[in-house]
């Protein structure tokens, strides 16, 4: 098989060229505007940061992709989906306050932002996964699959369940609607913390399934009954509807694979990754810490797979930040992304995203 082309570029400037020009003649070096966006909708999946971070994707590259977009005649949003934990993007208002918040208006990036899956996050689309191992429908936001074509814009770092977060974590779960979340974090079943009920009832309103009833002023979620949709965290007016995160690490990259795949089929996407700001964790964090490795650079591809192997390479070539979470806890290892979070396991992403023939782990890295 073909090796999967990555073409990659640097941070150095010079005084005719800076880093938005840069990033913009990688992407189109890597083919994006071989893309037919005339009149197409053309969504950009990117992580807006949790309020109180400052690791995310500064709001100016994300420019520099819509403005490629519209050269092409093509109508660019910004999106993402709503978070299943709480915090300021766990419905659509609190996310558009948390994008606003850290740059994301349609006056710095030229486009508008859509939540995906809506207000509570119960809008999606069940998309069928031929060949998944551990999903039968995705639930993916639904202004996503509304969608011509799909462009990831991924900061590339570390995390604390899949070992990294790059095109696969942002496409995968990112666009996982609540309830698609909820599926790929645990066996798709939530709970009730009883200390924060306060016994409204407005999770018995919205189950379909009979599966909660209140009891003395506190709700109960029967198993048997319930199907795992996910409305009743969105409702939830105290946050007292959880999901059960009692899944594997391994089982839960390979689902992130498995919704990788609905996302993606049937239609052209294309994928960016900056390997910059390399935090130890998730920009999903209220906070991030200093960063584990220097900065490396921009990456393009039109195989996300390829896209994840190249940008794990880089970041494992790189030496230790001092100072870093990653000093600390790096003697002996040789992943930086295992030494950071132990439990992990990167590579089976990867793999398994391989079988489903999402792309390739082989590639061919082409500087620029």
């Amino acid at each position: 098989m073909e090796k999967s082309k990555v073409y990659f570029t640097d941070m150095h400037v010079t005084m005719k060229e800076n880093l938005q020009q840069k990033l913009s003649r990688l992407i189109k070096t890597a083919g994006m505007n071989q893309i037919d966006f005339e009149k197409k909708y053309a969504a950009i999946k990117i992580h807006f940061g949790e309020p109180g971070n400052l690791s995310y994707l500064r709001p100016n590259f994300a420019k520099t992709v819509v403005d490629i977009v519209k050269e092409l005649g093509g109508k660019p949003f910004l999106t993402d989906c709503n978070t299943l934990y709480v915090g300021g993007r766990k419905n659509a208002l609190d996310h558009l306050d948390s994008a606003y918040l850290n740059g994301f208006s349609p006056f710095s990036t030229g486009c508008h932002v859509l939540i995906a899956d809506g207000l509570k996050g119960t809008d999606e689309a069940l998309i069928p996964v031929e060949g998944g191992n551990y999903v039968k429908e995705a639930k993916i936001g639904q202004a996503i699959m509304d969608a011509d074509v799909f462009i990831s814009l991924n900061h590339f770092k570390g995390h604390e369940l899949t070992g990294f977060g790059g095109a696969l974590k942002n496409i995968g779960m990112g666009c996982g609607s609540r309830a698609g979340k909820m599926e790929m974090h645990s066996s798709g079943k939530p709970q009730v913390f009883q200390k924060k009920c306060i016994g409204c009832g407005v999770c018995t309103k919205i189950c379909a399934h009979n599966a909660i009833t209140v009891t003395e002023h506190k709700a109960n979620i029967n198993h048997l009954n319930c199907v795992g949709c996910g409305r009743c965290i969105g409702v939830c007016p105290t946050d007292a509807v959880q999901a059960d995160w009692g899944e594997s690490n391994e089982i839960l990259n390979k689902k992130i694979a498995e919704y990788t795949w609905a996302v993606l089929k049937g239609r052209p996407h294309f994928h960016i990754s900056l390997v910059i700001d390399v935090s130890p964790f998730c920009d999903c964090h209220s906070e991030n810490d200093i960063p584990i490795v220097p900065n490396v650079g921009m990456f393009a591809s039109f195989d996300p797979v390829a896209l994840d192997a190249a940008c794990a390479d880089a970041v494992n070539s790189q030496p230790v930040m001092a100072g870093s979470i990653l000093e600390k806890h790096s003697q002996g290892h040789h992943d930086h992304f295992t030494a950071v979070s132990p439990t992990t396991d990167w590579k089976v992403a990867i793999d398994y995203a391989v079988e489903m023939g999402l792309g390739s782990k082989d590639y061919e890295l082409i500087t620029i």
